[in-house]
């Protein structure tokens, strides 16, 4: 064991009347440790919400969304889905689908709801995993009446569970002058994003039968275009509003909701100014330990410099002293941030109104990207306050620091 690390570990222990300093430096592990789970912690929630957020909104819309301009409903979808599915290699599905407004009657009562008709039997749909009744089967055998899934908070306010039947007027033609009509499903599935925005208003059927109830047999609303890769959605909008020209409008899903992607980006800025604090605040206390440290071991010092250890043997004390702290207090923070954000993703310890926040609970995203950038930061930073009185040590006269402490 080389001397430098021996005087290091005793220095940092409590013995004779060293245990005020011992508890200092306690103080110092202990500001390390909830700094760095503090910041590990904010980095995984803000983490999370821009996750949960992205595969909600982009799973109940799409990565890229084209619809008519004012409306208008788009003819020949069958080919230029195909189109579609081939004009860049990152599409991996297309999904004409008919969206309109339409009442929706049943015992219970009657709601506004907007109805959107697809074809159910797509594997890439996202209320699948967000089903808690019944299960996403939108068309039935013939002659039976076709299925429709609805959002929990809808179907609780109409008071009606799987197996029940609704009815559903479609006003859209109206509204427009026409005559509506009316149409029969029976609740076939009942899902629960957690994002008020879908599970108040949303409710799925199947294409043909949305067509006749809306009265367009032969065109559909728009299409939902599903990536492989969300940062070529721009590209893609751009090459579709090329190909399909007018009336065809295609838009991200960044652009559709970007008062809530630039919320997220905006509670990102904070983030390095928060580290900075945090960190500034943990290392003070280190710089402040080992000062302390360095006054109340000014004799010891002057007697190994008289011994004949070099300057870099003395700052290497107390930089290792600097190092342990660093070390401790940044595994048990990384320890401490690892335990409550699997508490909350397990447990949901935290919850939130969907109505606001698009979810139930505080979601938590666990990358070890964040411990270890973290981590790193706060060892460095620690080290680099370590040496300023490392220096100071390394520099003390051995015949003053012997005489006159």
């Amino acid at each position: 064991m080389q001397y430098t690390h021996f005087i290091a570990s005793r220095y940092l222990r409590s013995r004779r009347n060293a245990g005020f300093f011992s508890f200092i430096a306690g103080i110092s592990v202990l500001g390390v440790m909830l700094g760095t789970a503090t910041l590990i912690i904010a980095l995984s929630v803000l983490g999370g919400f821009e996750k949960e957020i992205t595969e909600k909104v982009v799973g109940f819309t799409s990565h890229v969304q084209v619809s008519g301009f004012q409306n208008l409903p788009l003819r020949d979808y069958r080919e230029n889905a195909l189109r579609l599915s081939t004009c860049s290699p990152s599409v991996i599905a297309v999904m004409p689908y008919v969206a309109r407004e339409a009442l929706i009657r049943s015992r219970g009562g009657v709601d506004g709801i907007l109805l959107k008709g697809i074809d159910g039997s797509k594997e890439e749909l996202a209320a699948r995993k967000y089903m808690v009744a019944g299960e996403f089967i939108l068309e039935q055998p013939q002659g039976a009446t076709p299925g429709i899934v609805l959002g929990r908070k809808l179907a609780s306010r109409l008071a009606v569970e799987v197996g029940d039947k609704v009815v559903v007027f479609g006003v859209g033609r109206v509204l427009e002058g026409g005559q509506g009509r009316a149409m029969a499903f029976a609740v076939t599935g009942i899902y629960e994003s957690g994002m008020a925005e879908y599970d108040d208003v949303y409710a799925y059927a199947p294409l043909k039968e949305t067509q006749i109830l809306f009265q367009v047999p032969d065109a559909v609303s728009g299409y939902d275009i599903q990536l492989s890769r969300a940062d070529s959605a721009d590209a893609v909008a751009e090459r579709i509003t090329e190909m399909l020209g007018y009336p065809h409008f295609a838009r991200t899903v960044f652009e559709s909701y970007r008062n809530l992607f630039s919320w997220i980006e905006l509670q990102k800025k904070p983030i390095p100014i928060i580290l900075g604090l945090i960190i500034i605040v943990a290392t003070v206390n280190i710089v402040g330990t080992l000062l302390m440290m360095v006054l109340d071991k000014t004799r010891e010092v002057g007697v190994l410099a008289a011994m004949g250890a070099t300057r870099w043997g003395i700052t290497l004390i107390f930089l290792r002293q600097g190092l342990f702290i660093a070390l401790l207090g940044t595994f048990l923070g990384d320890l401490l941030a690892f335990v409550a954000l699997v508490a909350q993703q397990e447990l949901h310890i935290l919850s939130l109104p969907s109505d606001i926040y698009f979810m139930t609970s505080v979601p938590v995203l666990l990358r070890w990207e964040d411990f270890a950038l973290v981590s790193a930061i706060t060892v460095a930073l620690c080290l680099l306050s370590a040496l300023v009185p490392a220096r100071l040590a390394a520099r003390l006269d051995p015949v003053s620091a012997i005489r006159f402490s």
